[in-house]
């Protein structure tokens, strides 16, 4: 009787640690607007970040960019999660002091020129729950038009003369965001 009962029990433990170690093993697909991030030096030898974003990548799979950033309309800069923005000393942007420190941004896309908008919101998805009560800062920046067109919402950052400027590209649609010491 002992050893059917042994048995018993090294087969169901067996059984057990299988089940567990299949279920370890199931990963979720791919997102369909993958998370990266762009800093600056965007060097990853470097490790004295002056500014780095983290922000979702939708795809304009045949849409137009009016049509998933809307014209007038908060937008989270991205998809998913509202971007959010890491800055690693004081810096300021269209005057106003924005500390060193984590932040989220949006942007109200229009046809001419975009509003950037630095809030102390933070862990929201999308721009839902925006509340402008909690802005740091807002710029209004021109749009321009690039020569070829980005299926993915891209950023990248650029040293300027005082600091760095955040450049978004989607579609043909180009903004550059100066941030300054």
């Amino acid at each position: 009787m002992k050893t059917t009962q042994l048995i018993t029990t090294i087969a169901f433990a067996f059984m057990m640690l299988l089940s567990f170690n299949a279920e370890a093993q199931k990963f979720k697909d791919l997102d369909k607007s993958p998370m990266d991030a762009a800093s600056f030096p965007s060097d990853y030898k470097v490790s004295d970040k002056l500014i780095k974003i983290v922000y979702s990548r939708p795809q304009l799979k045949g849409r137009d960019v009016s049509k998933l950033a809307k014209p007038g309309k908060v937008w989270r800069l991205g998809a998913n999660e509202a971007a959010e923005l890491h800055v690693y000393t004081d810096m300021k942007l269209g005057g106003k002091s924005i500390k060193k420190g984590t932040y989220t941004v949006y942007a109200i896309p229009g046809d001419k020129e975009w509003t950037v908008i630095v809030s102390t919101d933070l862990n929201v998805w999308g721009s839902y729950f925006y509340n402008e009560a909690n802005d740091v800062a807002r710029i209004t920046v021109p749009v321009t038009e690039g020569d070829e067109s980005l299926e993915a919402f891209s950023i990248a950052f650029e040293k300027s003369d005082n600091g760095v400027h955040m450049h978004m590209g989607w579609g043909k649609i180009r903004v550059a965001v100066p941030f300054t010491k």
